[in-house]
């Protein structure tokens, strides 16, 4: 049933004055809006920019805008840009530059639409006074409906506040051992984000759901560009996990800079920024959640780990999802094995056992079977896993390398 036109209008009319007032509203960024424009430029880069932009775009709103594209000429380059209102996407692309403007396409159109195109030059065209965009690519032309930029939220750039400059490398290693762990859920919006944290010559990246918590530092070095004890964010783990992404394989620095009223996160790279609404609140003090001493501690080749865990999860699906982990040292030279197993009564059992090192007691504790999945994706060469009891939270920490820990709730199991 839908919405009736007055409630609808009025939707509409509170999420627009929402933006205005989050991302800022300013009557001359567009003026060239009512201006004929005309650019060209390669299907491969403009698809490229396209799928860029994309992740930003509006899936669902009742402000339509929001689900366009904005294309403007700036600085004799085309700045693409999406928003959802929540995080917002931009990017530069070459162009030709034959008259200055900006317009809104539709998202999925126009993306959909170039990426059919052969590799040519692709002319985009608005004329004076119209809300159609005339594209003309080798043999094909085509005419699509569009709004006026001068309605899409303005998403203006954080040129002030403090900012630091990251290694792409480390920061993308971080938000994918970091992010995944967060909530969920929104009825705890403040740990549905991903805490940022300064302290002293390092940033502290840290993210939990309740069940588990995954921690993780970048030292700063030389980087450091401003007091980092400054910095205490919250930053919506979607939007960290877009930045992972656009990070790719990209060497240069990322800069992170914050607005000076810290509502807003900008990530800077290469032709590409995002930025993202803070999340508002303090986050839980997990430090008391991460046990300062073991029973044992068991040393694991995580590729073994996994592909036991794998196993064990394939039986772990009929049985709530439990994987049974049991360490048994043999005395000698520290060395023992681990014995994971699942079970469900109408499917069957499984039993694997893994070479381990082992320092301390025998040891009994169960996990989630994706809890224990996801810690050991993000993870390469030996684990180190610390318990103290089958009711006691599990710690995993790199065997070869300090700054990262995942703790992990344990089920409580009949063994």
């Amino acid at each position: 049933m839908g919405l009736c036109p007055i409630r609808e209008e009025h939707e509409q009319n509170c999420l627009r004055a929402y933006a205005l007032g989050v991302w800022g509203y300013n009557p001359g960024q567009h003026e060239q809006a009512s201006k004929r424009m005309k650019v060209q430029v390669l299907q491969e880069n403009l698809q490229r920019g396209l799928a860029i932009v994309g992740r930003a775009v509006a899936a669902r709103s009742t402000l339509p805008i929001t689900s366009n594209v904005l294309m403007a000429t700036d600085g004799g380059r085309l700045r693409l840009s999406a928003t959802d209102l929540d995080i917002s996407i931009s990017t530069w692309i070459g162009a030709k530059i034959e008259e200055e403007g900006a317009t809104t396409i539709p998202a999925r159109l126009i993306t959909d639409f170039v990426g059919q195109l052969p590799p040519a030059t692709v002319s985009i065209e608005v004329p004076e006074r119209t809300r159609q965009a005339k594209l003309e690519c080798a043999r094909t032309e085509s005419t699509i409906n569009t709004m006026d930029a001068e309605d899409f939220p303005r998403i203006a750039a954080i040129d002030e506040g403090p900012s630091i400059e990251l290694d792409a490398a480390t920061l993308r290693r971080t938000i994918d051992r970091v992010e995944f762990a967060a909530a969920t859920d929104d009825s705890r919006p403040v740990i549905t984000g991903v805490s940022i944290k300064g302290e002293e010559s390092k940033l502290t990246f840290a993210a939990s759901d309740g069940f588990r918590l995954a921690v993780s530092d970048i030292e700063l070095g030389a980087r450091q560009a401003f007091p980092v004890t400054d910095l205490n964010l919250i930053v919506p783990s979607r939007a960290l996990r877009e930045v992972g992404r656009l990070i790719g394989d990209g060497a240069a620095p990322v800069e992170l800079r914050v607005n000076e009223k810290q509502t807003q996160v900008q990530f800077s790279m290469t032709d590409v920024e995002l930025v993202a609404q803070l999340i508002q609140g303090t986050f839980p003090n997990y430090n008391q959640l991460i046990p300062g001493e073991f029973n044992t501690a068991t040393v694991v080749d995580v590729d073994d780990f996994m592909r036991g865990a794998r196993i064990a999860a394939i039986f772990a699906r009929d049985g709530s999802g439990i994987v049974r982990l049991q360490v048994q040292p043999s005395g000698e030279g520290g060395s023992g094995k681990l014995v994971i197993s699942a079970r469900a009564d109408e499917v069957g059992d499984n039993e694997g056992e893994i070479d381990v090192k082992v320092d301390g007691e025998p040891a009994k504790i169960a996990f989630n079977s994706r809890y224990l999945a996801d810690v050991l994706g993000v993870l390469d060469g030996e684990v180190r896993l610390e318990t103290t009891s089958p009711s006691s939270q599990g710690v995993f920490r790199p065997a070869e390398e300090d700054g990262y820990v995942h703790v992990v709730m344990p089920m409580f199991v009949q063994w």
